[in-house]
């Protein structure tokens, strides 16, 4: 079966698999399970085999144990993006139900976090805070490529000693309601004040 890219990616399951994928990993489904154990093995077996025959997960290695062929997979990462044209064409709910697959999939990872012997936000460097700041479109997209480039310099550093693999979760909204015309609603001179 056919599936657009939005909608093979916003399947709770599917989004959690891509999500372990993440960081150039090279995982087999005994890792997946490993890290997903709350998925029964037959609905992570077949949510990998969707994912690799729409081309998300590319086997880059396969290794025979006790009669069965065990694959290595590693994410593409192209594959697994939701082009703009595609984002464009979604309609109001269907905005609603990938928003809301995004933040249950936060949700359950900071549950795995909690219940795995962490709280010490301080001594684990666990943070989530929201900040406001005023910008034009194009100071936006200066910002935005500049964050890009960034991460994309410790991304490129891979796993090593001392290094933990951490999820890095953004989401930007406009603060006022956006206008018919797609800009923001505030006067410039807006204040904000805190109780």
């Amino acid at each position: 079966m056919a599936l657009d890219t939005a909608e093979l990616l916003l399947h709770p399951v599917r989004m959690r698999i891509v999500q372990a994928f993440l960081g150039g990993r090279t995982l087999t489904t005994a890792d997946l399970r490993a890290e997903l154990a709350d998925v029964a093995p037959a609905t992570l077996y077949r949510q990998v085999a969707t994912l690799a025959s729409h081309g998300v997960l590319r086997s880059v290695g396969e290794r025979r144990i006790r009669g069965a062929i065990e694959r290595s997979y590693q994410l593409d990462e192209a594959a697994a993006a939701v082009d703009a044209d595609t984002i464009r064409g979604m309609t109001p709910e269907q905005h609603r139900r990938a928003f809301l697959t995004f933040v249950a999939g936060m949700l359950a990872d900071f549950d795995r976090y909690l219940d795995s012997g962490g709280g010490d936000l301080a001594r684990d460097l666990v943070g989530y805070r929201q900040n406001a700041f005023y910008v034009t479109d194009a100071e936006l997209v200066e910002f935005i490529t500049r964050m890009r480039e960034l991460f994309a310099e410790y991304a490129a550093l891979g796993p090593g000693p001392d290094r933990v693999r951490r999820l890095f979760t953004t989401v930007l909204l406009p603060a006022d309601p956006v206008q018919a015309d797609g800009t923001g609603g505030a006067p410039s001179d807006a204040t904000s004040s805190t109780s």
